[in-house]
C-alpha cells in the first residue's frame, strides 16, 4: 500500500484527511493527543514544498446548532501552534471561498477547511459517502492522504469518497497504527493477553472470538462480562445485559473456556453516580438491585497473575465506570499492572486512552492507538473502509 512518501509532493495539491477530533470543553481543548499525532505527517508534506489542505471531522452534526460548538476554528489556531507554521481556516467546507483560498495558495502553505460533517445536515453526505460530494471535495487537490486512523472504518465522503478519485497513500500516523496493531496481531511475543472490557457487549464479540483464537488468555470485564455472567446462569441483578447476545456469550465461552476469564467478584452500586451506596460482591451473591460497575479485588488478583511473565498485552475497553471514583479502582489498578510490566503493552484508543491520560499514564506504554473503532475492527479481523479505498 503506497504512503505520502511514495509521492512527489512539491508543487502539488495535498488533501490529507487528519482526524483532529479532539475533546473540547468550554472553549478549551482538553487533550490535544490527536492533533499532535497528526503533526508528523503534516510536517513532511510542508518540508516537501506541497500546498497543503487539511480535512477533518469534529464530533457529530445533527442541528445546526451544533456547528457553534463543533467548529474547527479553534483546531487549526492549535495545530498552527503546534507546527510553528501558519494554518489558514476556511469557514466552509466547499463553495467560492474554499476555491479560492486553494486556488491562492504558494507551496508550503497550510489550509484547514471546517468540519467534514457540517455537510450531514444535508442528508448526511460525508457519513453516507455521497458521490458527488466526494469527487467535489477531490477536485481541491492533486494528492489524497489518509492519516487519519480513527475513521478508516468509516466510507465516509471524506475518506473512501476522495480516494475513489485521486492517487492515495496512507500518513506516518496510519503506518505506525498498521506496523504496530497488525504486528502485535500477526507475530506476537507470547504469552499473548487481551483484556477486553467496555459496556456493549456487541461490538466486542467478533473481537473476542477472533482474539481468543490467536491469544493465551482473554480477559473479559467491564459492562460486556455481566452478559457472559448471564449467560452461564449467574444472577446479575441490574447489571447492563445485551438479551440478545447471551446465547452467542454462552457459544463463544464454551467454545474457549480454557482462555476466557471473567470476574470471580464485582463492585455493585445502588445507582451508576457519585452517590450510591457500593459494596463487594461473589459473582453468586448479586442482588435483584445490585449495578455491576467494577471489578473486585480476587479478580484482580487473578488479573494480576496472568499478567505476570505476559509477553504482549493488549488492552481495550474500561474495566470499570471509571468516571466514577467509586467505581475506578480496577482501571487504576490495572494500568498500575500493566506500566509495571516488562510485556509489550497496546492500548485500545477511545475510553481506554481517555482513562490512561486521565490517572497518568500517557506515556507509561509500547503504544496507545489513536482509534477507537478502527482499532476494534482491526483486531476483529475485518477489512477497513478507509484501507480498501487506498488499495484499490
Amino acid at each position: 500500500m503506497k504512503t505520502i512518501v511514495d509521492y512527489r509532493l512539491s508543487g502539488k495539491r495535498v488533501i490529507i484527511r487528519s482526524d483532529l477530533n479532539v475533546p473540547i470543553e468550554n472553549g478549551v481543548i482538553t487533550d490535544d493527543t490527536r492533533i499532535r499525532e497528526s503533526i508528523e505527517t503534516i510536517k513532511l508534506a510542508i518540508n516537501a514544498h506541497a500546498k497543503v489542505i487539511v480535512m477533518s471531522h469534529l464530533g457529530r452534526i445533527k442541528t445546526e446548532e451544533d456547528k457553534a460548538s463543533k467548529s474547527l476554528r479553534l483546531v487549526s489556531v492549535r495545530l498552527s501552534e503546534l507546527l510553528g507554521e501558519p494554518v489558514k481556516f476556511i469557514p466552509h467546507t466547499r463553495g467560492p471561498e474554499v476555491e479560492s483560498a486553494i486556488a491562492s495558495m504558494n507551496n508550503c502553505d497550510v489550509i484547514m477547511l471546517e468540519n467534514t460533517r457540517f455537510e450531514d445536515l444535508d442528508g448526511k453526505k460525508e457519513s453516507n459517502n455521497d458521490p458527488e460530494l466526494g469527487k467535489y471535495w477531490a477536485s481541491l487537490g492533486d494528492i489524497f492522504v489518509n492519516d487519519a486512523f480513527g475513521t478508516l472504518h468509516r466510507a465516509h465522503a471524506s475518506n473512501v469518497g476522495i480516494a475513489t478519485y485521486l492517487p492515495s497513500g496512507i500518513g506516518l500516523l496510519v503506518k505506525k497504527e498498521l506496523d504496530i496493531l497488525q504486528g502485535a496481531l500477526q507475530n506476537p511475543k507470547r504469552p499473548f493477553i487481551v483484556i477486553l472490557g467496555g459496556a456493549k457487549v456487541a461490538d466486542k464479540l467478533g473481537v473476542v472470538e477472533h482474539l481468543a483464537s490467536i491469544a493465551d488468555k482473554v480477559f473479559i470485564g467491564g459492562g460486556m462480562s455481566y452478559t457472559f455472567l448471564s449467560a452461564l446462569g449467574y444472577n446479575v441483578g441490574s447489571s447492563i445485559v445485551d438479551p440478545e447476545k447471551i446465547e452467542l456469550c454462552k457459544k463463544i465461552y464454551e467454545q474457549y473456556k480454557d482462555k476466557i476469564i471473567l470476574p470471580v467478584d464485582i463492585v455493585v452500586g445502588s445507582s451508576l453516580t457519585p452517590m450510591a451506596s457500593i459494596r463487594l460482591a461473589s459473582i453468586s451473591d448479586i442482588r435483584p438491585n445490585d449495578i455491576g460497575a467494577d471489578v473486585g479485588v480476587r479478580t484482580m488478583d487473578n488479573l494480576r497473575n496472568v499478567l505476570n511473565g505476559a509477553g504482549t498485552i493488549i488492552w481495550n475497553g474500561p474495566i470499570g465506570v471509571f468516571e466514577i471514583e467509586k467505581f475506578n479502582t480496577g482501571t487504576r489498578k490495572l494500568l498500575d499492572y500493566l506500566a509495571a510490566t516488562n510485556a509489550k503493552v497496546i492500548l485500545g484508543g477511545g475510553d481506554t486512552a481517555a482513562a490512561a491520560i486521565r490517572f497518568g499514564f500517557k506515556d507509561k506504554f509500547h503504544h496507545i492507538s489513536t482509534g477507537g473503532g478502527a482499532t476494534l475492527e482491526l483486531m476483529e479481523g475485518k477489512e477497513l473502509p478507509g484501507l480498501a479505498a487506498i488499495s484499490k
